[in-house]
């Protein structure tokens, strides 16, 4: 496995409180954890750096060699409850951080598989055969909109409540995470990212950029290219490739 990864504070916001983290596991096997903050002058920078610490030493406590993938789903949804807690309990016990919260998206990349656990409107992709394919659906006003057919795609890239999402970590007791699987053989690549990428490039131009950059240049073109088109929010992008 090898990974590429790159966060930016883009041309607009004065804090980055985007976080993310990657890690190996026995036999080659990685992790990842990309988050992105919400909430008060300094909430969503602690949201997503909490999260971020909290689920990645769940994952490298609690991984074992020759887990199930009913075992590793367990265990990535444990690892993003037991973060949901934590941050809410900061936030309920300090007046200045009520209200944080952040997205979260979970990989963990074994047995030739991609497992995913997420919330929030961060997204995975896989690159295989030259195309990009949207793995996690986002959990916003927008989407859900989007879903019941009030608006089109058109009208969903430029909609007023598009940056509201509908579940984060660390805002209620309890979370609704969803979680899915996808096959990851030799050549593909698994693509990380909150919406200070996916707002700001087309996925037209995400693929494109993967095409013509190459992985180990991929994150770098990608930021790049979400802070030529404005860079109006954090960005980050963590990209695995299976070699």
């Amino acid at each position: 496995m090898r990974v590429a990864a790159k966060t930016d504070t883009g041309q607009v916001r004065q804090m980055n409180e985007d976080c993310y983290s990657v890690g190996e596991l026995p036999n080659g096997m990685v992790w990842a954890v990309i988050c992105d903050g919400m909430g008060g002058a300094a909430g969503g920078n602690i949201a997503s750096q909490t999260a971020v610490k909290l689920i990645s030493e769940s994952i490298s406590a609690s991984y074992q060699e020759q887990m199930s993938s009913r075992s590793i789903r367990n265990l990535l949804i444990a690892a993003v409850d037991n973060a949901n807690m934590r941050i809410y309990d900061l936030s309920v016990a300090n007046e200045s951080l009520s209200g944080m919260g952040t997205t979260v998206v979970a990989a963990l990349v074994a047995h030739h598989t991609v497992y995913i656990a997420h919330a929030g409107d961060s997204r995975a992709y896989i690159f295989a055969e030259q195309r990009l394919l949207q793995l996690t659906k986002d959990h916003s006003v927008v989407q859900a909109m989007l879903d019941s057919g009030q608006i089109t795609e058109t009208e969903a890239k430029t909609h007023p409540r598009k940056n509201l999402i509908t579940r984060a970590l660390g805002v209620g007791e309890s979370l609704d995470v969803d979680y899915c699987e996808e096959e990851f053989e030799p050549g593909d690549v698994l693509l990380i990212c909150t919406d200070g990428l996916t707002n700001a490039v087309e996925p037209e131009q995400m693929q494109r950029t993967m095409q013509l950059a190459g992985f180990a240049a991929c994150a770098e073109a990608l930021v790049a290219l979400a802070n030529e088109n404005g860079g109006p929010d954090n960005i980050t992008v963590v990209a695995i490739a299976n070699e």
